[in-house]
């Protein structure tokens, strides 16, 4: 049995001030790191004596989120690049704005791409792929994984045994602060339990 929670990253600066998160480096707000406490000790009382291992994007807001979680297991997040939000190239650092006005073409296959110095939905796909296969063929029961959005929506598909082609059909893709429970049974079936789940930051 495998229990996998995925958390995305909570209220980020970039939620409040109109920029692009991607790969630009923003810290959580002080809200972002309540609810992420809030995160951290619901879990706590979910997973009392088990042993817990925690991967975390090492992009700021994934990592305080993760770090917020962590005080609460007695762990410390291993940091993964694997994780990090899809990178939007040139993009980065500016307005959602500018993002709008300036976008090369649009994303109507998961071959395109906003800007030319930036991923694909596919090159993201395979970045995460690797990260992925590790995960579901470790000897680890008990796993906590700090997403951001883009790359969780590609989790889930994966997890679901999806492939890249699909994002166009099917989207699960939730709002900062869901928590989702999947667990591998012994018989190998992927189960759901719960799909972003907001009442863990209240």
């Amino acid at each position: 049995m495998k229990h996998i929670i995925t958390v995305q990253h909570t209220q980020s600066v970039h939620h409040t001030n109109g920029m692009v998160g991607s790969w630009t480096d923003w810290d959580l707000t002080e809200l972002g790191k309540s609810q992420a406490d809030h995160i951290g000790n619901k879990l706590k009382d979910e997973l009392t004596d088990k042993k817990v291992v925690i991967y975390s994007s090492d992009l700021k807001r994934a990592k305080q989120t993760a770090e917020e979680i962590a005080k609460y297991m007695g762990v410390k997040p291993v940091l993964r690049s694997e994780l990090r939000e899809r990178n939007l190239g040139k993009c980065c650092g500016k307005s959602v704005q500018w993002l709008r006005e300036n976008m090369e073409g649009p994303e109507q296959t998961v071959d395109d791409k906003l800007f030319s110095d930036g991923e694909s939905r596919r090159d993201a796909w395979k970045r995460l792929l690797p990260f992925f296969e590790e995960i579901m063929a470790n000897d680890e029961e008990y796993i906590i994984i700090v997403f951001h959005g883009d790359l969780l929506s590609l989790w889930n598909a994966m997890y679901l045994g999806l492939s890249v082609e699909s994002y166009y059909n099917v989207d699960i893709h939730g709002p900062a602060g869901g928590v989702s429970h999947m667990i591998v049974g012994d018989d190998g079936k992927h189960r759901v339990r719960h799909i972003n789940d907001m009442s863990y930051i209240l």
